[in-house]
């Protein structure tokens, strides 16, 4: 009878489980499904991917995106809603460079078969990319939109394709791109001049895992993580000493937890290291919720939008540091 009753707590248990995963991981697009009367029904993976082709799509696309707020991209697993979301999608867009980690595979091949899946990296020139070290041997850093004016280079592969798909449209996404490129520029140039104000010996960014080498290469900050370029791979004690060695030899102000990354690995090492955790989670590899407005240094932001999360990133790490 005892075992009985435990066979039934591990199942109810595992069920539960698996019902929080699902909930938790359901596409950000919701279970309503696409827009009636768009021309293109098109699936994106991450948030930034999605905020992107939104943009550029206007109201001649109806966008699903798979990932939301907060959703480790490295790690997802497709969902019941998001398999039923892709097969009714005309077109699927994706980061590439295996920051999608588990789906990489589903899309190269929907990708080989049907023509119609994309990354949008494919449009950054190869000779830009940084290759990171360790277990990414071979690999490009996945974490381009670090720097805006990089992740603007995949509108290109976001514009031709739409416009192949839906010739009609072609004009307003080519316009709606330049407007969008224009933006990210002007985000480029506004982030060089606040980096500035961190004192040179104070530009070391510190965080959960390697996701901000984009960043920390366009704006002249060397950059450390807790964890590899994928949050897949764990981080050991020797590389957490090390890290503790390194944020007291710098005489580091404060480190930065993300707000897709458990924030328990860089606690324990703020707490080792005897350093302060900024308040201000970093979106590394989703962006937040959209709606989610902000006051800071006279100007209002949507940190769920790409434009908003960088200046929130920024922001966060300026006053941080300097």
């Amino acid at each position: 009878m005892i075992k009985k009753v435990i066979g039934i707590v591990i199942v109810l248990g595992a069920f539960a489980g698996g019902l929080v995963w699902l909930l938790n991981n359901e596409p950000a697009g919701g279970s309503e499904g696409f827009s009636e009367g768009a021309e293109v029904r098109a699936v994106t993976t991450s948030t930034m991917v999605t905020d992107m082709v939104k943009a550029v799509g206007g109201e001649r696309v109806s966008v699903i995106g798979l990932m939301g707020p907060n959703v480790d991209p490295h790690s997802f697993q497709v969902t019941s809603a998001a398999s039923a979301a892709l097969k009714k999608a005309d077109m699927v867009f994706y980061s590439g460079l295996h920051l999608e980690g588990k789906m990489q595979e589903i899309l190269e091949k929907r990708a080989a078969d049907k023509k119609d899946t994309f990354a949008v990296t494919d449009g950054i020139p190869k000779e830009m990319l940084l290759k990171p070290a360790e277990e990414f041997v071979g690999y490009y850093d996945p974490h381009v939109w670090g720097n805006p004016e990089l992740w603007a280079y995949c509108l290109n592969v976001v514009v031709a394709t739409l416009s192949e798909q839906d010739p009609d449209g072609a004009e307003g996404y080519k316009k709606r791109a330049e407007i969008y490129r224009q933006e990210l520029l002007e985000l480029h140039a506004w982030t060089k001049k606040r980096m500035t104000e961190v004192p040179q010996g104070q530009r070391v960014l510190v965080t959960s895992h390697d996701a901000f080498f984009y960043l920390g290469n366009a704006y002249g900050f060397e950059v450390r993580g807790l964890q590899g370029v994928s949050t897949n791979s764990e981080a050991g004690l020797k590389d957490r000493a090390d890290l503790v060695r390194f944020i007291q030899q710098r005489q580091l102000k404060m480190i930065f937890p993300e707000s897709s990354v458990n924030a328990k690995g860089i606690q324990a090492v703020a707490d080792e290291a005897k350093v302060e955790v900024s308040e201000d989670k970093l979106f590394s590899d989703a962006m937040g919720k959209p709606g989610d407005v902000v006051e800071r240094n006279g100007e209002s932001y949507d940190r769920g939008t790409y434009i908003g999360m960088m200046k929130h990133n920024v922001n966060a790490i300026v006053e941080g540091l300097k």
